[in-house]
């Protein structure tokens, strides 16, 4: 009787567990990535041969219905046999030199049977093992091109709606899976990349409203953890912020907003606004309140890189005037200030030199302004100076290689690169050939290198300042920079939503990272509020004190 039971109680367990229900938003995430494996992977589908965006709206409704694992699996397995047959394919050798780089790569969902049956799960690792081999019709790499990654042949559907589930769900699968095969940086990321699906799923499927869905596309492209990353519209920037903005530029010090530069100077006489102006609270809420509120929705690599974008959000608007809380000189007040649309006033030019002479001779170069005809000129004066201060708290022109040149005795390693390997979708390969700047040259610059750096520091200027230390005498100086190496690639997910992502891994030559973590800093200094109030540049004034120490003077 007991031998009975227990097998009547194994039987019931083996029933319900075999026909367990399974949620819309769990289909839909195994949807996608099974669609967006499918998309990479299957030699028919990968060469373009079938409408793969059409053959996701015909299945949706079959996935919606299915109660179970089990009508999950079997809808799956219909579709994909429907695909057409993937012969036994030989997969590409690399070459006996090359380097894998695997720590993207994870096609462990595959086997995983709480959605999956075995035979489903087994014909899903045949594709895997018999992948695409050719040109993939919808990505290309093409290492000539200024950007090499390229995803083609996407319709970017000119007719879209916010209100069409299919579309929606589209933009969001297309997204997802160019993230997961070919973002360089996604072992990086703070939360895992399946986690950020099913959290954002919701307001994708259903979302309350059409600025539910927008907001959930920009949250998803925040949560790569890189200042490259942010899906615009314009709709999207009204909901983050608005049209129009203040006439003054502001940082974020010690939960408060500072201002530290006029835009235009008459135009904020008429607000009454003083570079050193402390702003505490905007339309009644708070800097941390305000911070809490978006900071998912602001881009960046780390949080000062982040929070660099919280004053533009947390000021701009479309009504002409708003609220704020400020003090100045130790005294508190509350004022209306005005917004202004773009192009309504003349911005104050940026009057620094390219480069001058400071004090006690030391050279300083605003990289943000020297153009490569310049490089030749700067440098012949500089060439007797105890330091040169390379400004590169801003987007420099190109030059590096150029002042490299002067820099070096000889060619130096810059760097080391990763590049998406298509036949293999999800792996990267290391660049065996190392990126390289100077040239042999007995005259080289033999005094100090200084480099200011701080969360602007982003890109292309942080490659700069990679290539910097190449030189024998450099000193970084200045705070955390933006962690986003490598190079940005724009692209549109659909109409109206624009987004972007690094798409290069970029390390040291030791393959140590920089992204997310920026440029390691041998003397951090940062901004104080008192000395933006007296007008001082504390870091370029670290800068002049390391070298005079130096030196003795």
């Amino acid at each position: 009787m007991k031998k009975k039971i227990l097998l009547l109680f194994i039987v019931l367990l083996y029933t319900i567990s075999g026909n367990a229900k399974i949620s819309e938003i769990e289909k839909l995430a195994t949807t996608c990535k099974v669609w967006g494996f499918l998309k990479y992977y299957h030699p028919v589908i990968a060469s373009g041969k079938t409408n793969w965006d059409e053959q996701l709206f015909k299945v949706l409704p079959e996935i919606i219905n299915a109660k179970s694992k089990e009508e999950f699996s079997a809808v799956l397995e219909s579709w994909i046999s429907s695909q057409g047959v993937v012969p036994a394919t030989k997969i590409l050798e690399l070459h006996e030199k090359a380097s894998c780089f695997n720590k993207n790569l994870n096609l462990d969902w595959i086997t995983n049977h709480k959605f999956f049956s075995k035979e489903l799960s087994e014909k899903l690792q045949f594709i895997a093992d018999n992948r695409f081999q050719g040109q993939n019709y919808y990505v290309l790499y093409n290492e000539e091109a200024e950007v090499h990654l390229k995803f083609t042949n996407e319709n970017e559907y000119p007719d879209f709606q916010w209100q069409n589930l299919n579309l929606r769900i589209l933009a969001l699968f297309r997204y997802w899976n160019y993230v997961e095969y070919f973002f360089p940086y996604k072992y990086q990321m703070d939360q895992n990349w399946d986690n950020a699906l099913l959290e954002i799923l919701p307001h994708i499927s259903t979302p309350d409203s059409e600025e539910d869905f927008t907001m959930a596309m920009r949250e998803l492209s925040v949560k790569l953890n890189d200042s490259h990353a942010a899906t615009f519209n314009m709709k999207m920037m009204n909901y983050l912020g608005g049209e129009k903005y203040p006439a003054f530029g502001t940082k974020i010090i010690d939960k408060k907003i500072i201002v530290t530069q006029l835009v235009n100077d008459s135009v904020a006489k008429i607000d009454d606004i003083k570079v050193g102006d402390l702003i505490t609270k905007i339309n009644g809420k708070t800097i941390p309140q305000i911070t809490k509120e978006i900071q998912k929705y602001l881009e960046g690599s780390n949080k000062p890189a982040a929070l660099s974008n919280l004053g533009w959000v947390a000021l701009n608007g479309n009504t002409d005037e708003l609220e704020i809380e400020y003090i100045r000189d130790n005294k508190s007040g509350v004022k209306k200030i005005h917004r202004y649309e773009a192009g309504s006033f003349e911005r104050k030019i940026n009057s620094k030199p390219k480069w001058k002479l400071l004090e006690n001779n030391i050279g300083y170069v605003n990289m943000g302004k020297l153009e490569v005809d310049d490089v030749k000129i700067m440098m012949e004066e500089f060439k007797n100076t105890k330091a040169i201060i390379f400004d590169v708290r801003n987007r420099p022109k190109g030059t590096h290689r150029y002042i490299n040149d002067y820099l070096n005795p000889e060619p130096r390693n810059i760097s080391k690169f990763i590049f998406q390997d298509l036949s293999f979708p999800g792996r990267f390969i290391w660049k065996n050939e190392m990126e390289k700047c100077g040239k042999t040259n007995s005259d080289y610059y033999k005094g100090e290198v200084i480099v200011l750096v701080n969360e602007t520091t982003l890109s292309h200027a942080e490659y700069t300042v990679m290539s910097f230390q190449t030189a024998p005498k450099t000193t970084i100086i200045g705070s955390q920079t933006s962690g986003a190496d490598g190079a940005n690639y724009s692209f549109t997910i659909i109409k109206d939503f624009n987004s972007s992502f690094t798409s290069q891994g970029v390390f040291y030559p030791n393959k140590k990272e920089t992204q997310r973590i920026g440029i390691p800093i041998d003397v951090e200094v940062k901004p104080t509020i008192l000395g933006i109030q007296q007008g001082k540049d504390e870091v370029l004034d670290k800068a002049i004190l390391f070298v005079n120490n130096k030196y003795g003077f």
